[in-house]
Parts: C-alpha cells; structure tokens; sequence
C-alpha cells in the first residue's frame, strides 16, 4: 500500500512538472525589441511582457500603448489548455485561449464575447533569449492590424 502511494505521488509530482515545463520557456519578463519589430500604425504595442507561476495556473501581465497612444495594463490568469479565461484591462476581449503548441509555441485567441480581436503565436527562440509574437487584430472598425513583435529576456 505505501509503495503504490509513493507511486501515486510520483506520478502525479511527474504531471504537475510536464505542465511547469510547458511554460518554462515563456516564463519571465521581455522586453519590446522595436528596432526588430513591425507593428501596424493603430495597433497595440505591447512593451513588457511578464510571465509567472500562479500556483497551477500562469499570470500575464502585459503593458503598453493602445493605438492612440495611451497607456494600457492587462492581466491574464490561466492555462495552456485551449480554453478561454477572463482578461482584465483589454476593452477589445473579454477573454483570451492559449493553447501550446510545442514546448516553444504558444497559440492565442482573443474574445470580445463571440467574435475573434485578436489571434496568433508567440515563438521562443532556441536559446531562450527571444521572444516573437505574430498577430493579427481587428480593430473597432473592421480593420485588420498586423504585429510582428520581437521581444528580449530580462
């Protein structure tokens, strides 16, 4: 009985590490390379970017300039799994999915109640050393904006 607790126990310790492993190499803070980065006049730039453990979950943190230029704070609290959480401080998505890729590769959707604002990838460089974000917007009017952001570790 104790040896199929240990067992248990180190199956379940072995879960939990695959799933801290999957964010691993987005996890931290990254800096906006704007020398390297392509980012459609009306579109959000986003400046830093934080990553961090949330007990079993991931928190994002994400600041920057809206299209107009003014400040904008949002907050994303959740998993890799798919599925929608709420986002705080977005007046363009209510919700935001990522779903992982591969173990560098993070996919995203973003939700203004059922309609789609905001999706694309975030890549991590091989070293770990880079971070880039293709995306695509639709802004209030219908217009579609264009992000290639390129992002360095802190």
């Amino acid at each position: 009985m104790r040896t199929r607790m240990i067992v248990l126990a180190f199956a379940v310790s072995m879960v939990g590490a695959a799933a801290a492993f999957t964010a691993t190499a987005h996890m931290g803070t990254w800096k906006l390379n704007e020398a390297m980065s392509r980012i459609d006049p009306g579109a959000t730039k986003n400046t830093t970017l934080v990553y961090t453990s949330a007990g079993d979950n991931v928190k994002i943190t994400v600041d920057g300039l809206d299209g107009a230029g003014k400040p904008v704070h949002t907050e994303w609290t959740g998993k890799f799994d798919g599925k929608p959480y709420p986002v705080t401080g977005n007046p363009a998505a209510d919700t935001r999915a990522y779903t992982k890729v591969n173990n560098r590769t993070l996919s995203f959707v973003e939700k203004k109640g059922p309609a789609v604002t905001n999706s694309g990838r975030a890549v991590v460089s091989a070293d770990g050393k880079r971070r880039t974000v293709t995306a695509t917007a639709t802004d209030s009017t219908g217009k579609k904006l264009n992000t290639h952001a390129v992002y360095d570790k802190q």
